[in-house]
């Protein structure tokens, strides 16, 4: 019983030193990457564990990762999209990893994630708290280095760069094909993290030495995803009475030990907490009060233009429409279903204000568009609601992937992606200034009763086109290579992501399959080929829902065709919208040409 007291407390005490002694990261600034040694981006995982009431569930951590649901369950070995998650749920979290350069001589290797400021917020609060400690706010200082620390302004979009790396050709041709990101606990050591990831310890050491620190990023060498284990149930242990006993007489005194230690380092951090209160001001919950009613004010002013265009909704009609904004009537993400005088919407909750999105809906107007019926400002919580036209047959991609039952023919696949060019035909080349979406992916591809498709979500959209940002958004395996290296922002970054959905719609698959790998990557290898070579690929890269279908591999192949121009690594030699249309409504009689020079629907051949 001594024995097991005093290793108890021994161990107890090098917990609490380790976490006294390391109150941040001593990789503060982030990991340099070099481009001669491995590429430029991969797709790649982040171990993470839902913790904190606003954790438990897959939403509300897809929204904080900018990834749909089905992208963490599947990795994560969940079953439901919908149920809560364990406190501690370990998952894994797809990111996309680049190499960027953050100065005139250094490059750092992370994954741009998104994050709009709320009341309360600091860049170490949402590093700590929210990414824990995914990220430190040294470095989201650095990536960030026109935004005031001090002075952050709620609704204000910040890039919170989250630790990754890309494998080094050596590592890839040991069969090394993720670094996984793991925040080292202060509990953890090398040999417990080989082991919950199936490594070995002297891989990891020779990836991330063996000098580790509690908080340190460490980067998990491993040639597959491990599955991960759901939480066990809490049993009763079995044994003897007396073993009991005296398991629970050493237990007893160690939780006595423990809980007077919780006390004091309880104690600590009050006291510290106490002290940034004051440094930060006394008069916080003032200030939040009056920075809600200004927010309100300047969302009414900016929305003004639109009160004559759209129905102007009481979010008492919303409540009352979504059951209080039930979890029963999410639809996807923070659109939730509601019925309104007997008519069914589609309401989307925003976390600040609507006006970009609503200055590109209020000039646009197409039959392959989803309709915005109105929108709600809610002077409580400053949030923003758009009313938007219900459709029936919900999102392309669960129609694609998430229904067995009920497979699309060919037909309508291809009536699918005419309708989707046609409506990015409309913002393309018929509003001035061009629209660009920047997002469109099957999630937001809608379907009506008569399953024709409408494109969705217009939030991340850009009104101009042939700009350069440092904000990258967007979604794994859908992104335009030229944007996610360098920021350029053009209508044809929508042609590559069409491209994709192409893909989608022809084989069934997901843009990105459970190991992280881009549907595209694979597609424009096998497809580039010479023309026989590529008819026997396509044969089993065909959906088998309608590879025995009437219609003929030729036809198939010529849309597989106009897919692979589409994504082309140089932007300039892909089609355009007008030219893919005219393409797609042709295509039972007309072959394309692929090479170097791009794509030309016009070069019609007889077969």
């Amino acid at each position: 019983m001594s024995f097991f007291i005093l290793f108890f407390l021994l161990h107890l005490h090098n917990f609490f030193q380790l976490s006294f002694s390391q109150t941040l990261p001593p990789n503060t600034t982030g990991y340099a990457c070099d481009f001669n040694q491995t590429a430029t981006s991969c797709q790649t995982y982040a171990f993470f564990r839902a913790m904190g009431p606003n954790q438990l569930d897959l939403a509300s951590i897809s929204d904080l990762f900018s990834v749909s649901r089905p992208m963490i369950a599947k990795p994560s070995n969940l079953t439901s999209l919908t149920s809560p998650l364990s406190p501690n749920q370990s998952l894994f979290i797809p990111l996309t990893c680049t190499c960027n350069l953050v100065n005139t001589t250094t490059y750092l290797s992370y994954a741009k994630i998104n994050y709009t400021i709320k009341a309360g917020d600091t860049f170490y609060i949402v590093s700590t708290n929210l990414f824990h400690n995914l990220t430190t706010y040294q470095s989201v200082e650095i990536v960030n280095p026109t935004l005031v620390p001090i002075n952050l302004t709620i609704g204000q979009d910040v890039i919170f760069p989250i630790f990754c790396k890309c494998p080094t050709k050596t590592q890839l041709q040991n069969n090394v094909n993720y670094l996984i990101s793991y925040v080292f606990q202060p509990f953890d050591t090398i040999s417990s993290i080989a082991l919950i990831f199936g490594s070995s310890r002297n891989s990891i050491v020779e990836v991330n030495g063996d000098h580790i620190k509690p908080w340190d990023t460490v980067f998990v060498p491993v040639s597959r995803l491990p599955e991960l284990a759901q939480p066990p149930p809490t049993s009763v242990l079995s044994g003897s009475k007396s073993d009991r006993k005296g398991e629970v007489i050493g237990l007893g005194i160690g939780v006595g030990v423990c809980g007077v230690l919780l006390i004091l380092m309880g104690g600590f951090w009050a006291y510290r907490e106490t002290l940034w209160k004051q440094r930060v001001g006394k008069n916080k919950g003032d200030v939040e009060r009056k920075e809600t009613k200004v927010g309100v004010s300047v969302m009414m002013a900016d929305v003004s233009e639109c009160l004559d265009k759209y129905k102007v909704y009481r979010i008492e009609e919303l409540n009352e429409a979504t059951h209080g904004f039930d979890e029963r009537c999410v639809i996807q993400g923070s659109v939730f279903k509601g019925c309104i005088d007997g008519k069914l919407y589609a309401i989307k909750r925003m976390k600040w204000n609507a006006f970009e999105e609503l200055k590109i809906l209020q000039k646009v107007n197409h039959g392959n568009l989803v309709m915005l019926e109105g929108f709600c400002i809610d002077s409580d919580d400053a949030n923003c609601y758009l009313v938007y036209e219900y459709l029936e047959n919900g999102s392309l991609y669960t129609r694609l992937h998430d229904n067995e039952t009920e497979k699309l023919s060919w037909k309508a696949r291809l009536r699918i992606a005419v309708d989707i060019a046609n409506g990015l035909q409309y913002i393309h080349e018929h509003t001035i200034p061009r629209v660009v979406h920047k997002d469109i992916k099957t999630s937001n591809i809608l379907l009506d009763s008569q399953m024709r498709a409408k494109i969705a979500n217009f939030g991340l959209a850009k009104s101009g086109c042939n700009a350069i940002t440092m904000h990258i958004v967007g979604t794994q395996g859908y992104i335009a290579p030229e944007y996610l290296s360098d920021g350029i922002v053009s209508t044809k970054m929508d042609v590559f992501s069409f491209g994709v959905v192409l893909l989608e719609l022809i084989s069934g698959r997901e843009a990105v399959d459970e190991e992280g790998k881009a549907l595209w990557v694979e597609a424009y290898a096998k497809f580039s080929g010479d023309e026989e070579s590529q008819k026997h690929m396509l044969k089993g890269f065909i959906d088998d829902a309608i590879l025995n279908e009437s219609c003929l591999v030729d036809n198939v192949m010529k849309v597989m065709s106009i897919a692979v121009a589409c994504l082309h690594k140089d932007p300039s030699k892909r089609p355009s919208m007008v030219d893919i249309v005219y393409a797609l409504c042709k295509s039972d009689d007309l072959f394309t040409d692929i090479s170097e020079d791009g794509f030309s629907p016009r070069q019609v051949f007889a077969r």
